[in-house]
């Protein structure tokens, strides 16, 4: 192992070595060069090595960086997305300038302060419509049905939502959707819980299935709100030993006893998982859905010179029952640069409070586990298409207004005038047993067995080959669903996109029936998955 003066000498004549080739490549190089450009290149490249998220954040990209930590920005109030290379509203969030100025989901966004769009990319965009708040800013937006619109708005400080949805969902089971930890999430989910209580929620399922985590100050606040005070959080370990910690449950806990479910899927990630953790490490609640993403690395912001930032890895974090969730080892790295999942055999057991086995090196494995919806070839080509996105743009340009979300549904005879619209539509795919018989094809001619077989196979691939309008009919059900929640968005935003979502949800269907039976619910808290078996 090297001695710190070695390792110190190490490091001044690297930085010597990389600060005369900097200068000689912008002295010497053919071409002329941004010295900014090209030196953000090299230490992207060199932090890239390290992990994913050990990043460099120069002074221009401050703002974007405490849009993350904060939640807050100068803007209008809208998700935008970038399809064929058009700017496209995804969601407005409600009550900010985009929705009361009438922007609606599927609108083109054409030009901004006379800019035209075309060609630029959804960052591009973002930064145009980005601004201090108060300051006007001129859109103009092509409608399906009612061809180009002027608008103005007035920007302001968004904040955004983590909790953008919460409800009862049976007459004693409350639902809080937390998508976000920025800056006052544990608040907005005391909030949530605060009203669901008075509504008679006596069973709660906190949903954070997609959540990719944020402050971890929040998520041990969260925790907070469920086990009692003085219960360890989470601790971090790290090369530094002086900033290793042990985050306490510091407050006086908001509800211990109150039946919990949490769901979480592959990207439930970092905080996330520190609140799913703790739940399942102190047997507080049961983990329904999938198996979380693996994120037990900690960052830590450091300041740079001319007010840069570098956010980088500086531990990885331990939860209640003493286990790291981290998957991927980023200590070690491929030819190609990818981080190898954790080895099976490295994987060690631990016990939650009752005694139940759980293990580390791979996320968090739900209690009850629900296999993850996959949909046939026909339907992802419909939406990898866009295809549902463009007729719920139809739809709404037809028709003013619809049902409730909660009782909105397409008549056969609606889904029939879709069927007809996609006719001249270019949707097409290649089903799986399409695959594997082009596999077959290829292994029977390179083992000279084609000519046999030839006759069979061709007879095979008749039968098997896809028919988009029979698909349109087996599939209806998934394609209509997806389709209704295209339709509910455009009336009733996010909002409506999630009640919706409830008809489909195999997690929460699961959710509410173990709630309704106490007596599952705490076999779940009490038998390890190993003991079942």
């Amino acid at each position: 192992k090297p001695s710190t003066n070695d390792k110190y000498f190490e490091i001044q004549k690297n930085l010597d070595i990389f600060a005369t080739l900097f200068k000689e490549v912008n002295t010497y190089y053919v071409d002329e060069i941004n010295p900014t450009k090209l030196m953000k290149t090299g230490v992207d490249a060199m932090l890239k090595s390290l992990d994913p998220y050990t990043n460099y954040i120069p002074e221009e990209d401050l703002a974007d960086y405490r849009t993350m930590t904060t939640g807050q920005y100068g803007g209008i109030g809208a998700t935008i997305g970038n399809r064929n290379g058009k700017t496209l509203v995804i969601m407005p969030y409600e009550g900010f300038p985009a929705h009361k100025a009438g922007l609606k989901v599927g609108d083109e966004i054409v030009a901004i302060d006379g800019i035209p769009l075309k060609g630029k990319s959804t960052t591009e965009v973002s930064k145009l419509l980005k601004g201090a708040p108060r300051t006007a800013i001129k859109l103009k937006v092509s409608r399906v049905g009612k061809g180009n619109l002027n608008m103005t708005l007035k920007r302001q400080t968004i904040q955004i939502d983590n909790v953008p949805f919460y409800d009862m969902i049976a007459s004693d089971v409350g639902y809080i959707q937390l998508s976000d930890f920025t800056q006052g999430a544990s608040r907005e989910v005391r909030k949530a819980l605060h009203k669901l209580k008075a509504k008679g929620a006596k069973k709660i399922v906190l949903d954070l299935r997609g959540n990719p985590g944020g402050l971890l100050s929040e998520a041990i606040n969260i925790s907070n709100l469920f086990i009692e005070r003085n219960q360890e959080v989470v601790s971090t370990k790290g090369k530094v030993k002086e900033i290793n910690q042990t985050y306490r449950a510091l407050n006086r806990s908001y509800d211990t006893k109150t039946p919990l479910v949490v769901l979480t899927n592959n990207r439930s990630a970092s905080a996330s998982e520190i609140v799913a953790g703790v739940v399942q490490d102190y047997d507080r609640g049961v983990l329904i859905g999938q198996n979380t993403f693996g994120k037990g690395l900690v960052q830590t912001t450091r300041l740079l010179a001319y007010n840069a930032r570098l956010k980088v890895t500086t531990a990885k974090y331990y939860i209640p029952s003493g286990r790291c969730i981290q998957a991927l080892d980023y200590s070690k790295h491929n030819a190609d640069g990818s981080a190898d999942k954790i080895a099976d055999s490295l994987k060690k057991a631990f016990k939650t409070k009752s005694g139940r086995v759980v293990y580390d090196g791979n996320g968090l494995a739900p209690d009850v586990e629900i296999k993850e919806k996959v949909y046939a070839p026909i339907v992802n080509s419909l939406l990898d298409k866009g295809l549902l996105f463009d007729y719920a743009n139809l739809y709404a340009s037809k028709n003013s207004s619809i049902a409730k979300a909660e009782t909105f549904k397409l008549t056969e005879a609606e889904y029939q005038a879709f069927v007809r619209w996609l006719q001249n539509k270019n949707y097409d795919y290649v089903t799986e047993v399409e695959k594997s018989l082009k596999t077959l094809e290829k292994t029977a001619k390179s083992e000279k067995y084609f000519s046999r077989i030839k006759g069979e196979l061709g007879n095979l691939k008749t039968r098997v080959s896809h028919n988009k309008e029979k698909d349109l009919s087996t599939f209806k059900k998934d394609i209509k669903h997806l389709l209704e929640l295209e339709i509910v968005s455009r009336y009733y935003l996010n909002k409506g996109l999630t009640k919706v979502s409830f008809r489909a949800d195999a997690e929460l269907k699961a959710a509410l029936k173990l709630l309704g039976n106490m007596n599952d619910y705490k076999q779940a808290l009490t038998i390890s998955k190993k003991a079942r078996k």
